[in-house]
């Protein structure tokens, strides 16, 4: 298996750290509102990463942070006139009802970053006794210049650099001892919440957070480090010269990212209008469907989000979910049990379309061509797969069918709906109508049923229904 390291800009082959376990952390939102599309497809993305570490057989341990302490979520706080504990418990628990309908598997981990100040504290200690930090009127600083790799994720040369945009300075420039360092630990201002610590009351800066949690859940050392590719820099540089210089190695072997999310060919904005939180789109859209979308491309492309693309993704899907739920319904139906001596060659035959998948998926989890092998079996499974067969072979499509697009989160596994029992008498009786040959009534109760929302197909292995 071959991931695209950002660190070393190549794909390099997978070798965990501990084998047959993966241990991986992800930077998640800032809980101020409602998630956005562009946050849900790191989201999206990166359980797909560790679901199919799982399909091949890895124990993940899958952290996965909320940030609940920031100068937005204050913002919001004081425009509402209450706590800001209040605004990120309301916004993370909104948050899990998004993640959950996109089909999101909950973290091993989803630690808070206000519950875990002590280790904070603790590390910028650290990197103060270590001469890598120092205080300033309650201010803490990194010295950046200090840590000789600085810039080796982001490729960039230090003397280039200005110091990035969520820096959370107090006083100004003239504090620091260079104009690149960045604050490990900030003073309370009137009105924010805030926690001891030997330098002053106050709280920590944005980028010690991850390093502290990514410590505490995963160990000083992590197989795979992942977010979006605007976190590269400052954030996951930082990241790296806080962890590197505490612990005194490597931080994580390989870095991941995922590639912009643009509405219409322009970046999101809320002043261009066409700014979306996921919860918006969920109200156009099944989020299955959102999901089948991000997974459309390859996760470090940029990914251009429009109606007419998600109307084409929904499309598409429906084409896997109708051939599940047709499986489903002649197996229900199949007269004989066991595999003929054809049946077994074709489910051989139907081997290959799993090995395209996994070939695709070991290639820097390339979803956009996996899901063409998933589309390459929904048409062996149309062609194949008929009143004729028996349960087994159907049921074994069925498995298969499961299996990659479980990989995806992709949900085929639908509970069956009962119908009301008007509904079904109204469906028997239109049958009966049908042997008759009276399909003057039959049309009718088919128009009755569809006014209902229920419509009819008749097929050669019985009448199929479903929702409108």
């Amino acid at each position: 298996m071959k991931i695209y390291n950002t660190l070393s800009k190549r794909k390099e082959e997978f070798v965990p750290l501990e084998e047959g376990k993966v241990k991986m952390y992800v930077c998640g939102p800032t809980v101020y509102n409602f998630i956005h599309i562009g946050n849900a497809r790191p989201m999206i993305v990166f359980d797909t990463v560790r679901r199919y570490f799982e399909y091949k057989g890895y124990d993940v341990n899958f952290v996965s942070n909320f940030t609940d302490v920031d100068d937005k979520i204050i913002r919001k706080a004081i425009d509402e006139g209450v706590t800001a504990d209040e605004i990120s418990k309301r916004y993370i628990a909104e948050c899990k009802k998004d993640m959950d309908a996109m089909n999101i598997k909950p973290a091993t981990k989803n630690p808070l970053a206000t519950e875990e100040i002590c280790g904070m504290v603790d590390m910028i200690q650290t990197l103060i006794d270590k001469g890598y930090a120092y205080e300033k009127n309650g201010t803490v600083y990194y010295r950046t210049r200090k840590f000789k790799d600085y810039g080796k994720l982001s490729h960039k040369n230090l003397d280039d650099l200005r110091s990035g945009e969520r820096t959370l300075l107090v006083t100004g420039e003239d504090e620091k001892e260079d104009p690149l360092d960045f604050v490990l630990w900030k003073p309370k201002k009137e009105g924010e919440p805030a926690w001891e610590s030997p330098w002053s009351e106050g709280r920590p800066g944005w980028h010690i957070e991850c390093s502290e949690m990514s410590k505490k859940y995963l160990g000083e050392q992590i197989d795979i480090h992942a977010g979006g590719e605007d976190l590269i820099f400052p954030h996951h540089e930082n990241e790296i010269a806080q962890s590197e210089a505490a612990n005194g190695k490597e931080f994580a072997k390989y870095w991941m990212h995922n590639g912009f999310l643009n509405i219409d060919n322009r970046k999101m904005s809320k002043s261009l209008g066409n700014f979306f939180t996921v919860r918006e789109i969920s109200e156009k859209y099944d989020l299955q469907v959102l999901r089948f979308f991000m997974l459309s491309a390859h996760y470090r492309s940029p990914l251009n989000f429009s109606a007419e693309l998600m109307e084409s993704a929904k499309t598409s899907l429906e084409r896997i979910l109708t051939a599940a739920e047709n499986l489903r319904f002649l197996s229900k139906n199949a007269g004989n049990e066991t595999l003929t001596d054809e049946e077994r060659d074709l489910l051989d035959k139907s081997e290959e379309y799993v090995q395209g998948f996994e070939k695709s998926m070991d290639d820097d989890f390339n979803t956009a061509d996996a899901i063409a092998s998933v589309f390459d079996l929904v048409k062996f499974i149309n062609t194949t797969a008929d009143g004729s067969r028996s349960r087994e072979y159907l049921d074994s499509l069925y498995k298969t069918l499961f299996r990659l697009t479980d990989v995806l989160g992709i949900i085929i596994d639908k509970k069956e709906e009962i119908l009301d029992e008007d509904i079904e008498a109204l469906i028997e009786k239109r049958q009966a109508a049908r042997k008759e040959k009276n399909f003057a009534l039959a049309d009718q109760i088919r128009d009755e049923l569809l006014a209902k929302g229920i419509i009819l197909e008749d097929t050669r292995e019985g009448v199929k229904w479903k929702k409108a």
